[in-house]
């Protein structure tokens, strides 16, 4: 019988990669979302839109039992969004109502595998201090401290899953994404993330050009290929581990250094102008030990190849808006 599989968040970044994942793997797929990808079309057998803070959107989406479930479903952005404080109510009520009407929709339903999409931004300020020496280890997310009520909400829904775990006996499974990137995610608006806010301003700057970045620069990220996140995500969910787990590449960088990879990409010479702006903790990495142990795998992509695939995709958008 063919398996199914339900997205929650498919018509996101991370959602409709999975859902073209899924679909190759010979999947049955329910994608659910607010909106389809402006990007690309659904590969989805079929497509829900509705808001899963309703709870009788929700049951129409759970109408039966699935395989798999994958609750990546958020109000989120980069930290042009979730930095400022204009939006943590917005944040906090969205996302945890989504997820306390999902997780109760699967018990009802005898679901026991989930997959939910934790955050690296749980991690407490107060180990992010250092741009050169993180720690986000995940037992080190205790005592909690998160720089964002966005990383709160995350670690309440986290707390969620596996209490239904223990309570309801249910198998869900908690990752900690840790700076996904890639093609046909959002480049522009306000809420894109930093590879894809840089490579916007790098394709559209000509070579001699400054671009403006938040911050001094100095602080430290790692960036995933939605494709190893995708890898570790369904990894984890056919695995007996629980988590929280981190998936995020261990590959570190400065600001400065992303904007050098993505000029180099684009055989510009770009300055750079650092202004003030949101930049979150000084520093961020994903520790991978905890996964290779359980999982017997982990990230190994490098950075720069990830990037290539990401700006000629951001490149080929801002030549199409211009035209």
């Amino acid at each position: 019988m063919q398996k199914t599989a339900l997205v929650l968040g498919a018509g996101g970044f991370i959602g409709g990669h999975l859902v073209k994942l899924l679909k190759s793997e010979g999947f049955w797929v329910r994608g659910v979302d607010l909106k389809l990808n402006e990007y690309a079309e659904t590969e989805a057998d079929d497509f829900l839109i509705g808001d899963l803070r309703a709870p009788d959107l929700v049951a129409a989406a759970i109408d039966r039992r699935f395989d798999e479930v994958y609750q990546l479903a958020a109000d989120m952005g980069g930290a042009g969004y979730i930095f400022t404080g204009f939006h943590d109510a917005d944040i906090m009520h969205n996302s945890a109502t989504v997820n306390l009407n999902v997780v109760e929709a699967c018990r009802k339903r005898t679901i026991k595998r989930v997959f939910y999409s934790s955050s690296a931004c749980i991690y407490p300020a107060f180990n992010q201090e250092d741009p050169d020496n993180p720690n986000c280890a995940e037992d080190s997310a205790y005592p909690a401290q998160p720089d964002s009520e966005y990383g709160w909400e995350k670690l309440f829904s986290e707390r969620l899953f596996l209490a239904y775990n223990r309570n309801h006996g249910m198998e869900c499974r908690v990752a900690r994404f840790h700076n996904i990137f890639g093609p046909e995610g959002a480049w522009t608006g306000g809420r894109e993330k930093a590879p894809a806010a840089i490579c916007r301003k790098v394709a559209l700057a000509r070579s001699g050009d400054s671009i403006d970045i938040w911050g001094d620069g100095k602080q430290t990220r790692s960036f995933l290929y939605v494709d190893e996140c995708l890898e570790g995500t369904t990894r984890l969910l056919r695995s007996d581990f629980v988590g929280p787990v981190n998936i995020g590449s261990e590959e570190m960088v400065t600001i400065d250094q992303l904007v050098a990879l993505v000029a180099d990409i684009a055989g510009k010479a770009i300055r750079i102008n650092h202004i003030a702006g949101p930049t979150g903790v000084r520093g961020r990495n994903s520790d991978n030990r905890l996964i290779r142990e359980r999982l017997g795998w982990a990230p190994s992509a490098p950075l720069v190849a990830g990037l290539e695939r990401t700006y000629g995709w951001i490149e080929l958008q801002t030549r199409r808006n211009a035209a």
